[in-house]
This record gives structure tokens, C-alpha cells and sequence, in this order.
């Protein structure tokens, strides 16, 4: 994004903001005891999700990770929905029955968020197929991380897509790390020689670098859209937090967590913004405005209803009638 004016490198710099300010407090709210269940952030990789999110159209579509809020704020949820799932009120995308690791929203594209690792491939796989089928140039994504490379179901995905051309994206966010183990110690081979044992063409990128991504995954999805098969996009980026909020990280080394800062993919563009004339004064009326939203999202939420237990059977079971 070379030629980006002022106003795109505003938009990039605010989806950033939007989900790093939105995960900021999702950690704070998990600690106070309004978020239930396990919540796992992504905070450190917002430049690969936003990136996404300004490539992708509407009828895209999106299969997601347990490490999913930034895809799923990329690809257009609306924030206050967003909280109002997170905290489990009624009023939430997924009726609050999903929260943090199964967020939804069908109508925008976004098939969900997964808890299983690599479970998100398959099903965009089958999206991609359905694309296909209905004779539609929409492309689907798979998230994943680089924890899923020793999963069986990424190398089947792999073979479908690559045997069927399938408008599929494989999008690997690699952050070093499968879930508490160092990614080496999964899997043997690096994501390009796999992607090579299915003739799928692939690409290594620095993740933290908002604009690279963006044209690395603009280029692809073009290819894509013209009838080209898959493609995989590698990500190198870096996970600021433990595998699950209030993980104590005693396995990572205590040099690798004091140094992350110095990979912040938020900072690096702020520095981009500067030497290409955004003032500072853009930059924080962004900042103030994602905040406040943000803020308006958690009282949203704060006020919204509480799941009515008589519906927890809805969607489960159906009533039967006695002849």
C-alpha cells in the first residue's frame, strides 16, 4: 500500500486500534469476573487480522480460531454485539451462547470462532467449495495457527483444496508457539514444504507490518478470484500473551516476553504514519474515538439481559407431540 493516502492509513491504524483497545479490556473484564469461560487474546498480531479485514469483501467468508476477536471485529461484527456475547447477555450475536471461542455472525461472512486447533480449515474448506459450486468469486479464509501444522485435517484441506481448486486462503498466523510448546517441537517440516507437497503456492511475510500484509493478501485473493486455486499466506507475528488469559507462561523464556515490545505491530505503524504526514492530533482524535467506543460497548453490555435459562434448550431439542 505504497500509494495508501492519508485516510486509508487512518482506517488501517484505527481496525489496529479497534481490536487492541477492545482485547485491552476484554483482559480486565476477565479479570474482574465479567467474562466467563476462558478467553485467549490476540494482542500482538492485530496487523494480520486487520490487514484481512480491509482485503475482504462482504461475501467472503471467514473461519476463525479459539485466538479469534480480531478476526471477527476485522471482518465487521459490530462492537456492541460483539461485548454483549462475550459477557453471555441475551441480546448478544450468539444469544450469548457462544462467547469468546465460538463467535459468529453468518450474515457478514464470519462462520466462527473454534476452540479445537485446525478445526477452523475444514470448514472453511467447505465454504470455499460452496463458493465454487454456486459459481460465485467470493473467496474463503482459513485462519490457523502454526500449532495446526501437525494436525491431519490441515494436510487433507490442503490436498482438497489444491485437487479441487478451491478459492480457499490459507492464512497461517506463526507465532512460535502451538498452544505451550515451541512450534519445532510439533511438527518437522516448515508450513512452505508442506504447502509445496500439495502444489500450493505460499508466501512468508512479516506479520507485524500491517501494510505488507495487506498487499500480500490483496495479491493472493486476487489470484484467487481469477481461478488460480488456493494460495497460503504465512504470517510471522508474536503472541504478547499466554496461550489463555492467566496462563503463567513459566515455559516461555523470560528473555523472549521482555522483548515483545519490541515487535508491536501498533507502535511500528504509528511510526509509518509519521514519516507519511498523519499528524499526532489524527492519530489520537483515532485513538480517543476507538476508546470511547469501546467503553460505550462494555456498558452495552453491562446493562444488556441475561440468558433465560428456559431457552438454553432451543436449537437442542425439539417437542414432540403424542399421537
Amino acid at each position: 500500500m505504497a500509494s495508501a493516502n492519508k485516510e486509508q492509513l487512518l482506517d488501517a491504524y484505527r481496525r489496529m486500534l479497534r481490536i487492541r483497545l477492545a482485547e485491552l479490556r476484554l483482559g480486565r473484564l476477565f479479570a474482574d469476573g465479567e467474562v466467563p469461560g476462558f478467553i485467549h487474546l490476540s494482542i500482538g498480531q492485530e496487523a494480520v487480522a486487520a490487514a484481512m479485514g480491509m482485503v475482504l469483501r462482504p461475501d467472503d467468508t471467514v473461519a476463525s480460531t479459539h485466538r479469534g476477536h480480531g478476526h471477527a471485529l476485522a471482518k465487521g461484527i459490530d462492537i456492541e454485539e460483539f461485548f454483549l456475547e462475550l459477557m453471555a447477555r441475551d441480546e448478544g450475536i450468539c444469544k450469548g451462547r457462544g462467547g469468546s471461542m465460538h463467535v459468529a455472525n453468518m450474515s457478514i461472512g464470519m462462520l466462527g470462532a473454534n476452540a479445537i486447533v485446525g478445526a477452523s480449515i475444514p470448514i472453511a474448506l467447505g465454504s470455499a467449495l460452496a463458493h465454487q459450486v454456486r459459481k460465485k468469486d467470493a473467496v474463503a479464509v482459513a485462519f490457523f495457527g502454526d500449532g495446526a501444522m501437525a494436525e491431519g485435517v490441515l494436510h487433507e484441506s490442503l490436498n482438497l483444496a489444491s485437487l479441487w481448486r478451491l478459492p480457499l486462503l490459507f492464512l497461517c498466523e506463526n507465532n512460535g508457539w502451538a498452544e505451550f510448546s515451541p512450534t519445532h517441537k510439533q511438527f518437522v517440516a516448515p508450513l512452505e514444504k508442506l504447502s509445496a507437497a500439495f502444489s500450493i503456492p505460499h508466501e512468508k511475510i512479516d506479520g507485524n507490518d500491517v501494510l505488507r500484509v495487506a498487499d500480500a493478501a490483496r495479491a493472493a485473493v486476487q489470484s484467487i478470484r481469477a481461478g488460480n486455486g488456493p494460495r497460503v499466506l504465512e504470517c510471522i507475528t508474536h503472541r504478547w500473551r499466554g496461550h489463555y488469559e492467566g496462563d503463567p507462561q513459566k515455559y516461555r523464556p523470560s528473555e523472549e516476553i521482555e522483548g515483545l515490545g519490541e515487535h508491536d505491530p501498533v507502535a511500528r505503524f504509528e511510526a509509518v504514519l509519521d514519516k507519511r504526514g498523519v499528524a499526532k492530533s489524527q492519530r489520537q482524535q483515532a485513538y480517543e474515538e476507538v476508546q470511547a467506543q469501546v467503553e460505550r460497548a462494555v456498558e452495552r453490555a453491562r446493562q444488556g439481559r441475561s440468558p433465560v435459562w428456559q431457552a438454553a434448550r432451543d436449537d437442542v431439542y425439539t417437542t414432540t407431540e403424542a399421537n
